[in-house]
């Protein structure tokens, strides 16, 4: 079992678009056998490949006994009114803050065999999607909220012993 260590904010590699997946190699297995490890850490419930410092677009998913993995991920559908709803984020540890998610998503990309692969959800499991493929977008939860929100997320940052 392989639980790789959590990068954290203000580590470049968060804040770079990963690159798809052309090829599925040992490489590509090792790095899911990895993140599926990796999420399993009581109180996870999704880890992507940015998290573990691989610029690749992969995540694992930990929600309501569900693990399971999805390379190159497009959310494909959202919907239902956005919610502000507590988030946090392992790269950010210890703060939570009201993100604005729809209730449901929808992501599409394929498996280690290459087949297409769908995983759709509400709740924790819609926030996990959302959540996860941003960060394969660069993209942190403390992007997405409100001026007043983000300035005081950033002052707690600074203040963190972890920063």
């Amino acid at each position: 079992m392989t639980v790789r260590e959590i990068r954290l904010f203000g580590d470049p590699v968060l804040k770079t678009v990963s690159d798809p997946i052309d090829e599925i190699d040992d490489r590509v297995r090792s790095l899911v056998a990895d993140l599926l490890d990796s999420v399993q850490v009581p109180g996870r419930a999704g880890v992507a490949a940015s998290q573990i410092g691989v610029n690749l677009r992969a995540f694992s998913y930990n929600v309501d006994g569900e693990v399971g993995y999805i390379l190159n991920p497009v959310l494909v559908e959202v919907s239902g009114e956005p919610e502000l709803i507590d988030e946090g984020c392992l790269s950010v540890p210890d703060l939570w803050f009201k993100t604005s998610r729809y209730p449901f998503a929808r992501a599409r990309g394929i498996d280690l065999d290459g087949n297409e692969i769908e995983v759709s959800g509400t709740g924790v499991l819609a926030q996990a999607l959302q959540h996860e493929t941003d960060h394969l977008d660069g993209l942190l939860y403390l992007d997405r909220l409100d001026k007043p929100s983000r300035r005081e997320a950033m002052r707690q940052v600074r203040e963190s012993s972890w920063f």
